[in-house]
């Protein structure tokens, strides 16, 4: 989603804008090519036994818990987890929510993180004041209890990742900016970069910041020093002009999904790191390297004023960015650190459960077309009674990705130097450049091309792993098949994992198509729902989800400037039945005003609390909604919420969601 002819959100298409070819040169099978196998099956059990794909999907045989949420109507009817009145699709200036439940926004781009932060003044704002206040575009949240171990569901703290900017409702457009403007410009930008954690408290029914807390924090690109930790760090492809120990950054970038361990640290998951870097490297050791993840896409000046982000200048510091960074929030002295053991890829997430044995299971995505599915397993087990002996418990364990089979199984292929050709005789001389490339170390042992992989989250409840796969509109018509006719995934699908009797470790998994969404009510969309699917219960283009304190799925939608487009409905957020008759049906809770998209769903301990992040509003196909036939600016954006100030741009805002009768969220 390009919002000016440079710029970009977690939306991959951008880094192929160039070119059309995908930067995944794997001829593995796409999942969409093991779907259409799968669906053609059922197309001939469906002859036999008299069980639509639909049916057979609603009851399907990996539903271990089925019903386990399932209530039944005063007739005997399922009528479902969720007991909501659902809103409509629709787009408008404003935000939506179901009735019975008040929405209210907590904390903007702009407002007061650190003591002393100034008031926002959108036409004269600096980057030292940026870095005392809340970042750009909020993504995801992640909540911390307080005290820490308590299950405090009224107080805790708030870890909130800020993707990147967009400079067009950023800033007045009126003059072009002079030199020393756009510097300041481009170091505005990086301190919006980044992550805010924030302590909040629920009083008198209304949650509140609390000021001058002691654990605020800002994370930023522009000044933040962060250490680089795990097989990779102190590695030659490391090493800067600035730090030749190849140990420490300034800065992480992109921050989009992340996570919150068992010992309550915080994951930042840094996604399109590639926008941020300019220049040519033909001819360069690391050209191939960084052509696999389309490095330097230069969507962004900060390579002008700050020669680290000019890969001429510095050639390898593109090799440190790419990684999950864990933070502490309860200890603001601590320095943050990139765990490299978790690989180097475009992260959608880092949500983590403890395995059976004691060991951190951690998933994340490739967020671009044709990427893959990645697990980290711990090498030692958590200890819940101790933080501090949880200090270096990423720095140790394998990561495996993903390859999908025909026959719905799913195998775990370590990446591991010296195994399966990640060998010298194929450019990798230590599990250091395994890392550093781990998208080719993917490629070489033939994993599963994805249709861009974002959030994945495994459901405590049950065991299940969600994933989130958004979209892909460069597969090839010619995959098209009667099951999956749609010849270019515009709508996107959701994938359940299933691990054997629970063993997130375990080799072999087992997977499932839960929905292929888009519009059922539309032939050419061929979306594969539940038949009791309400009007305004499909969505497309999962992105973000999260697992209540029920077990039930809550899925989050982005979709892009084109997308928007085509289904006529904004983002927002949909409770998705994932047991019994009604598997397979949603049903809309939240709507995001036009342009924006809706991130970072999380709820507190006792679910009567639910964080949603709104992201980039009036930006995000604005132009192509009717009654918004524009493309926004500072000065004329197509919403101007939260506020809805004449003298205020729209800021991207984290909200918060309760029930007015004080219950669980969603009934």
């Amino acid at each position: 989603m390009p919002v000016t002819d440079r710029r970009f959100s977690c939306r991959a298409e951008a880094d192929e804008a160039a070119d059309d070819r995908p930067l995944n040169p794997s001829a593995a099978p796409t999942l969409g090519d093991l779907i259409n196998a799968r669906f053609s099956r059922r197309e001939v059990l469906r002859g036999a036994l008299g069980v639509s794909a639909l049916g057979a999907l609603a009851a399907s045989p990996l539903a271990l818990f089925a019903g386990a949420h399932e209530v039944m109507g005063t007739e005997g009817e399922a009528v479902g987890a969720f007991g909501f009145t659902e809103i409509a699709h629709g787009v408008d200036a404003n935000h939506q929510v179901a009735p019975g439940y008040r929405a209210e926004v907590l904390i903007r781009w702009g407002d007061a993180v650190l003591p002393g932060a100034p008031a926002f003044d959108p036409r004269g704002q600096s980057a030292a004041a940026q870095l005392r206040q809340f970042g750009y575009n909020n993504d995801y949240i992640g909540f911390v209890p307080l005290p820490f171990g308590s299950g405090n569901s009224d107080h805790g703290l708030l870890c909130i990742n800020h993707e990147y900017t967009n400079e067009e409702v950023m800033f007045p457009q009126a003059e072009q900016p002079e030199t020393d403007t756009a510097r300041e410009r481009v170091e505005i930008e990086m301190a919006c970069n980044g992550g805010s954690i924030i302590e909040i408290k629920r009083e008198d029914d209304r949650w509140r910041v609390v000021a001058g807390s002691p654990y605020a924090q800002r994370i930023s690109a522009l000044d933040t020093e962060i250490a680089i930790s795990g097989p990779a760090a102190g590695h030659a492809r490391m090493k800067t002009w600035a730090d030749a120990s190849g140990t420490r950054v300034i800065g992480t970038v992109n921050d989009c999904a992340g996570g919150i361990t068992p010992w309550g640290t915080y994951l930042m998951a840094e996604e399109n790191f590639d926008g941020y870097f300019l220049g040519d490297l033909q001819g360069h050791p690391e050209q191939g390297n960084y052509a696999r993840y389309g490095v330097p896409a230069g969507r962004y000046d900060w390579g002008r004023f700050h020669r680290r982000f000019d890969v001429n200048a510095e050639p390898n510091e593109a090799n440190r960015f790419g990684w999950i960074v864990e933070v502490d929030p309860l200890d603001p002295s601590s320095r943050p650190v990139k765990r490299t053991a978790l690989g180097r890829f475009k992260h959608e997430g880092a949500e983590s459960i403890v395995n059976a044995d004691g060991r951190l299971v951690l998933y994340s995505g490739d967020d671009q077309r044709f990427e893959y599915l990645y697990r980290f397993v711990s090498e030692d087990t958590v200890d819940l009674t101790d933080r501090a002996a949880n200090r270096d418990l990423l720095d140790r364990g394998t990561l495996s990705v993903a390859r999908l089979d025909a026959d719905g199984g799913l195998t775990w292929l370590p990446l591991v130097f010296g195994q399966n050709g990640l060998a010298p005789e194929n450019g990798f001389a230590s599990q250091a450049d395994v890392l550093i490339e781990t998208r080719r170390a993917a490629d070489l042992l033939g994993a599963t091309p994805m249709d861009r992989p974002e959030d994945m989250e495994a459901n405590p409840k049950t065991g299940r792993v969600y994933v989130m796969l958004t979209n892909n509109d460069k597969r090839r018509p010619e995959q098209a098949d009667p099951a999956n006719p749609r010849g270019g995934n515009l709508w996107g699908h959701i994938l359940e994992l299933v691990s054997p009797n629970g063993d997130h470790a375990a080799e072999r998994f087992t997977w499932e198509v839960l929905i292929k969404a888009g519009d059922p009510s539309r032939p050419a969309v061929a979306a594969l729902w539940n038949p009791a699917t309400s009007a305004s219960g499909w969505f497309a283009c999962p992105d973000n989800c999260a697992v209540d304190p029920q077990g039930r799925l809550w899925v989050a939608t982005d979709q892009g400037t084109a997308w928007k487009a085509a289904s006529g409905t904004a983002d927002g957020l949909w409770a998705l039945e994932t047991e019994g008759e009604r598997r397979g049906t949603g049903r809309m809770f939240f709507r995001v005003p036009v342009g924006a998209e809706l991130c970072g769903p999380c709820f507190t301990p006792d679910g009567r609390t639910l964080f949603v992040a709104v992201q980039h509003p009036a930006t995000d196909g604005t132009k192509d909604y009717p009654g918004f036939e524009r493309a926004s600016t500072f000065e004329d954006p197509a919403t101007r919420w939260p506020d809805f100030d004449p003298q205020m741009p729209p800021r991207p805002s984290v909200v918060v969601i309760t029930k007015d009768d004080g219950g669980p969220i969603g009934g």
